[in-house]
């Protein structure tokens, strides 16, 4: 069986543009007579039919843009959802957001709900489940199919579309300095599973700023929470212990939040004897006693960035080339690191 053709296949084959290869295919006198026909003839050759989802979607502008979220309860990806509607609304487009629930069959389906004709376009964080599953076929898919996609926050560096960061390695070198600047010795690091993206990040831009700083690498200090497993139990095994780390970088504010929990319970004075960093400044870190420093991740902003991006592709404004946008992160400093 010949293998099926799209025409971004047709147009990498050509060296030209999907606009040239489909003005070729409509046998548009803009194009040469000699190079329509060798198009014409390598399509026929290969079987090649239009995708019917994306003619309808031509056809049919619903002037929607899907998002799939992985939780609502974070503060950043509510900020980033606001982000997103708030550039959405203002360029004439509405938004349907739906949640994965950190589960791969969900996003699946989320996405084919989603793409049956009733958006222009999507917007994605990906979910814990697929991550740890490499199974990226439901976005492979619609990259196929020229439908057009942002990924956000959660990403696959391999996966051929538009997509927007933050600067996760920066973000965790700027603040395990800061605690090591303050007289840590002993930095502990909170992270995932090394299968998800923004925690495997988070640990080299740790590591980083450790050797930077001189600090010897204690891979002891380096724990990975699971969290389908009791967060404040695994959060106890590192602090309840008779020599526990003078500081912690957080990846997230549950993380921190918990860590600061545990370790008022032990006695322990913040910061004088444990400095609490996480990453999100949300309400958790502004309220919790003392406030938590943070690193701030601008989740608005990046949610008009990857609007700003999918729209650009939808009205075929977007340079042909996909773009990786990375946001600059900055730390909050809350006395959770210095009492003042």
């Amino acid at each position: 069986m010949k293998p099926r053709i799209t025409l971004k296949k047709i147009a990498k084959e050509f060296g030209v543009s999907i606009s040239t290869v489909s003005k070729a295919l409509k046998d548009s006198h803009e194009i040469s007579e000699d190079v329509r026909e060798r198009i014409k003839a390598f399509a026929d050759f290969y079987n090649y039919k239009p995708n019917s989802l994306a003619l309808q979607l031509r056809n049919q502008k619903t002037s929607v843009i899907g998002v799939i979220v992985p939780e609502i309860v974070h503060h950043f990806f509510s900020q980033v959802i606001d982000g997103i509607e708030k550039y959405a609304n203002e360029h004439g487009y509405s938004v349907m957001v739906c949640i994965s629930n950190e589960s791969y069959k969900k996003e699946v389906s989320n996405i084919s709900v989603l793409t049956n004709g009733s958006i222009d376009g999507l917007i994605v964080s990906i979910a814990r489940e697929t991550q740890e599953t490499q199974n990226f076929k439901h976005f492979e898919d619609l990259i196929k199919d020229d439908f057009p996609l942002v990924l956000f926050d959660r990403i696959i560096e391999d996966l051929q579309c538009d997509k927007v960061i933050i600067d996760d390695v920066g973000g965790a070198f700027q603040a395990t300095e800061h605690l090591i600047d303050l007289g840590a010795k002993r930095v502990a690091l909170l992270t995932t599973q090394d299968y998800i993206s923004v925690g495997a990040l988070r640990k080299e831009g740790y590591l980083k700023a450790l050797v930077a700083k001189g600090v010897t690498i204690d891979e002891s200090l380096i724990y990975r929470i699971e969290d389908n497993k009791n967060l404040y139990e695994q959060i106890e095994k590192v602090i309840n212990v008779p020599n526990p780390p003078d500081a912690i970088l957080a990846v997230n504010e549950i993380y921190a939040a918990n860590a600061l929990k545990v370790a008022k319970e032990r006695g322990l004075a913040i910061p004088e004897d444990i400095a609490i960093i996480g990453f999100t400044s949300g309400l958790i870190s502004e309220f919790t006693s003392p406030p938590l420093t943070s690193v701030v991740q601008h989740g608005f902003l990046m949610g008009q960035h990857a609007a700003e991006l999918l729209i650009n592709r939808i009205e075929h404004t977007a340079p042909e080339a996909f773009q990786k946008e990375v946001i600059s992160t900055n730390l909050k400093v809350r006395k959770s690191t210095i009492n003042s």
